[in-house]
């Protein structure tokens, strides 16, 4: 029985002398839009101006033609690929009644030529191809990005700001220990509270003070990372405090039980509610699918190996659960997922180990995933007390 959600191939059965069927190419100059009209012979191509209003108004043009074919459209499906883009143009079109969907990149099959030719034509041709055996509900043709609501989409904008601000504050603490290094100060650390005063008083091996320029420069870093420290420290206050003020709203709520589990703290819970916990998953396969974390098996003929992780899935999520997976072996010695990977990797093999804690990421994640769902209790996890 198909499930509710899912994108795998469209429930909605196809009549296509009712529906017109659409796909868009996006780049940031032109669009370049291709149609399958029902009574029309001919399959139109029209290159646009990146405008929405211009490519409701010619999906609007060619629903009158095929009006004046004979025919009486019911429904306009039109697909495009995810990219920079995102998904605002399909928010949009689906609430002037435009059935948009937006298809997964990598979904679709390609050809194979070492050399092949690339252009926005033969491009809108391969989409339609796939977007047209979608429509028909069968398997295998492509795969459609679920539409996030511009809520959703905001709500992973703080982790994500939090994790660019973290590496720039690392880049910039490593930029000025190697330009100490350079001249022989090893003993500063840019990252202590009285680091900026501390720094006109620092001196090289040779009991000179910093060259100037050097010292400017080393104070302006300072001040970046001042800047950035900041920056971390009112997205950590603003996230506390939307917990603490919204404690039953969903996501929220998510974020508190997960943080239950000892090991895991705001940021982890934060990170996996938003990315992976709260969006509607198929099945325990399309969790752990979603966060890049299954294999890859290459089989052909007598061969048989694999490839490793897919890494098709959410980069952040997999990270993520991996650093969670080492993290968890040390807080949860007794849980039932623990003992699994010690007995696992009793036998020392060489790599066993880091091959295993990938498993241990899978597990991990759809027992959270169980655990935020149906309240299914993780075994033997040792959790903080709610509230």
């Amino acid at each position: 029985m198909p499930q509710l959600n899912d994108l795998s191939r469209s429930l909605v059965a196809l009549d296509q002398d009712s529906t017109i069927i659409a796909v868009v190419e996006l780049s940031q100059s032109s669009w370049l839009v291709g149609g399958v009209l029902p009574g029309i012979e001919r399959q139109p191509q029209k290159k646009l101006e990146p405008s929405a209003e211009r490519l409701l108004g010619l999906l609007h043009r060619w629903r009158d033609e095929a009006v004046r074919a004979g025919k009486k459209i019911t429904r306009i499906a039109l697909a495009f690929e995810a990219g920079r883009d995102g998904f605002w143009l399909a928010r949009w079109l689906n609430a002037r009644g435009v059935e948009a969907h937006v298809i997964h990149p990598s979904s679709v099959a390609v050809s194979r030529e070492h050399r092949r030719a690339k252009t926005d034509r033969l491009d809108t041709e391969l989409l339609k191809r796939g977007f047209l055996g979608w429509l028909r509900g069968e398997r295998g043709h492509c795969s459609m990005a679920r539409v996030p609501t511009i809520a959703e989409e905001d709500a992973k904008r703080p982790n994500r700001e939090r994790e660019c601000l973290v590496g720039e504050r690392t880049r910039i603490v490593n930029r000025m220990k190697a330009t100490l290094a350079r001249l022989g100060v090893r003993n500063f650390k840019p990252t202590l509270r009285k680091a900026a005063e501390r720094l006109a008083t620092v001196h090289t091996p040779e009991g000179m003070p910093l060259p100037p320029n050097t010292l400017a420069e080393l104070q302006r870093d300072m001040a970046r990372l001042g800047f950035v420290v900041s920056q971390i420290r009112e997205i950590e206050q603003a996230r506390q405090k939307r917990l603490e003020q919204e404690t039953e709203t969903e996501p929220h709520a998510m974020v508190r039980q997960v943080a239950r589990v000892i090991g895991i703290g705001i940021e982890t819970a934060d990170m996996l509610v938003n990315e992976v916990l709260s969006r509607p998953m198929r099945d325990r396969k399309a969790v752990a699918r979603y966060a890049g974390l299954t294999g890859s098996p290459d089989e052909s003929g007598a061969r048989r190996r694999e490839q490793g992780l897919a890494r098709a899935g959410n980069a952040r999520v997999r990270r993520g659960m991996i650093q969670l997976a080492w993290r968890f072996l040390r807080f949860q010695k007794q849980s039932a997922l623990a003992q699994w990977y010690r007995a696992r990797t009793a036998d020392s093999r060489l790599g066993m180990r880091k091959t295993m804690i990938v498993a241990l990421a899978r597990k991990l994640l759809i027992a959270l995933w169980r655990f935020v769902t149906t309240g299914e209790i993780l075994e033997g996890v040792i959790l903080r007390p709610a509230g």
